[in-house]
């Protein structure tokens, strides 16, 4: 488990932004099973985490028309059963970290894996959340 003083400053760089942080599996059951759109970012202390997952997912939301209902955000290596719930949410993805996942109504509709997101600019991952939110959201 990595240490708070490094995780916190990570974390809020998606908490000062609206997202909620899923600690718990009950939390993730619960706020993944609603009805509407639940944007779920796990995050990371990778660098691709810092360098384009995070900073895209905030352009994607600061800049969308249609925005899903939720935010939400676990960390890797830190929020260990929330991370593991959400994960099993993600199925039949593997594993990811960092990953951008959106639910509707309960159902995984879209999944951004790490593979996606290493060396791709944050812009174009904003780029590709806004149309995946303007293909899912209302």
């Amino acid at each position: 488990m990595y240490p708070a003083e490094i995780v916190m400053p990570m974390k809020a760089e998606l908490t000062d932004e609206g997202f909620s942080e899923l600690l718990t599996a009950t939390e993730v059951d619960n706020t993944l099973n609603m009805n509407g759109t639940t944007l779920v970012v796990i995050n990371s202390v990778c660098g691709c985490a810092a360098g384009t997952c995070r900073p895209g997912v905030v352009m994607a939301v600061q800049n969308a028309m249609k925005r899903p209902d939720r935010l939400a955000t676990s960390f890797a290596g830190f929020d260990i059963e929330a991370v593991n719930k959400v994960r099993e949410h993600m199925l039949p993805y593997p594993p990811s970290s960092p990953a951008i996942a959106l639910f509707k109504d309960g159902s995984l509709v879209s999944m951004v894996e790490r593979h996606q997101i290493e060396g791709r600019p944050a812009q174009v991952i904003a780029q590709h959340l806004i149309a995946v939110f303007n293909e899912h959201c209302n």
